[in-house]
């Protein structure tokens, strides 16, 4: 992996949110809760520059990957995977076991990364009571699975 393309994960700040807001809108994703779950998401920077979002929920030993996307000029040149196992790192360092999310576009992105198809009701109770399942993503929205080793 060439050191320069891994960049770093960024907490949003407030002057980081509105860059937050264009980039999900511009890929129709949810924007409605991102000021109440400001502490967590990032802006994954590669060399000064912003290439893209991701965010977790961390609910003791699962969590909930959110918000991902990379700008578009960037995509398809591998920075999704590697904000993914940023992500990753960071969510098994607070002890999460296993990661789960709703997509509705990147299903077989995810599968890649090593996520499972599984039915949405079969989710943790924390992760079904997130604002993503609740109110912001559509239920034909697909539930995915991954366990963190």
């Amino acid at each position: 992996m060439n050191p320069d393309k891994r960049g770093q994960l960024l907490p949003v700040t407030e002057d980081r949110l509105e860059y937050v807001r264009h980039l999900l809108d511009k890929q129709d994703l949810p924007t409605d809760d991102i000021t109440t779950k400001q502490d967590c998401l990032y802006v994954y920077s590669v060399n000064t520059t912003r290439v893209g979002v991701g965010g977790l929920e961390c609910f003791e030993s699962v969590a909930l990957l959110r918000s991902v996307v990379i700008e578009p000029a960037k995509q398809g040149q591998g920075y999704g995977q590697l904000l993914c196992h940023q992500l990753f790192e960071q969510a098994a360092t607070r002890g999460v076991t296993e990661l789960y999310l709703l997509t509705t576009t990147a299903e077989s992105f995810f599968a890649n990364l090593g996520f499972d198809r599984i039915r949405r009701e079969d989710a943790p109770p924390a992760i079904q009571q997130t604002s993503e399942f609740h109110d912001l993503c559509p239920t034909t929205a697909t539930c995915m699975r991954k366990h963190l080793s």
